[in-house]
């Protein structure tokens, strides 16, 4: 039986940092299969970033989970085990003076997301880490984005829905096969399964996403620059600060903070291009004189 990417991700309790309108399509997405793992395998690992000019370009793209080979090597989604490791890599790249991580992504599992916030946060302590999203860079995609020197929009690009959320169910009647699903958990395990159905179940899901949600702010606070305490005004739609969790199109997003530059790709790229591309190789007279000779013995 064929099961979608959302009925495998969808663990119950397991918080999101996800956009579920932008999500919509690629969760309903079919799982590759085992046959298609077994092609996938024989292809090697996915391609996660490549330097030109001495800049070095990372996608970060699709529903981003802790660490899927499948999806990462059948989708070319990104996964932040492979963000982390590629962060590694070009600290010590020579080769590369300048990180791009280039956003299409609606977000993803809370899972994995810090380690791989923290491992953005120290290349661009190193080197100058450029955020561009093209055109999507949501939720879990938003944490990671926000931990760059810059962040820049595409015309029509968003970024935001910053916030969580957790899915909870509980069996209220007799399944298909007749019988009632019940759960227990030990003597000192109550948060374990929350009860979504009673106030202390409630409560207990509450807490787990405020907390989380917690450091969903204090790290985009951090890498944006903004104070803490005034950062749910300014992700609020309203005059309440809980209103927040929206996605905001370019022009709002820069006039919120959120971003920096509204450019076109192109633009973007000759920009970065330009500021870190190494300088071309002069040729001097004596090398010159040297080659010339060489070319005269050559043809005598």
């Amino acid at each position: 039986m064929t099961r979608s990417i959302g009925e495998i991700l969808a663990v119950p309790g397991a918080p999101m940092a996800l956009d579920a309108g932008f999500a919509a399509a690629l969760l309903a997405l079919d799982w590759p299969q085992a046959a298609q793992g077994d092609a996938m395998a024989a292809q090697g690992e996915a391609e996660r970033y490549r330097i030109e000019r001495g800049v070095a370009v990372v996608p970060v793209r699709g529903i981003l989970t802790p660490n899927s080979a499948v999806l990462e090597r059948w989708f070319g989604w990104s996964t932040y085990r492979g963000i982390e490791e590629s962060c590694a890599a070009l600290a010590l790249d020579e080769g590369a003076a300048a990180v791009v991580l280039e956003f299409d992504t609606p977000g993803g599992m809370v899972l994995g997301i810090e380690d791989a916030a923290q491992a953005v946060a120290a290349l661009a302590a190193i080197k100058p880490v450029y955020a561009l999203a093209a055109p999507l860079a949501a939720s879990a995609g938003y944490w990671l984005a926000s931990q760059a020197r810059e962040i820049s929009m595409t015309p029509g690009a968003s970024v935001g829905s910053i916030g969580v959320a957790v899915t909870a169910w509980r069996a209220m009647q007799p399944g298909g096969d007749g019988s009632q699903e019940f759960e227990f958990t030990s003597p000192h395990a109550r948060a374990k399964w929350p009860d979504p159905t009673s106030e202390t179940g409630r409560a207990e899901i509450t807490r787990g996403l405020a907390e989380t949600e917690a450091r969903f702010h204090a790290a985009v606070a951090a890498g944006r620059k903004i104070a803490l305490a005034d950062l749910p005004a300014a992700l609020s739609v309203s005059e309440d600060p809980a209103d927040g969790g929206a996605v905001f199109a370019a022009p709002e997003a820069q006039a919120r903070g959120l971003a920096d530059r509204i450019e076109t790709r192109a633009a973007f790229y000759a920009r970065v291009l330009t500021a870190h591309a190494p300088a071309p190789r002069r040729t001097t007279r004596v090398a010159l004189a040297r080659a010339r000779a060489a070319e005269a013995t050559a043809r005598s």
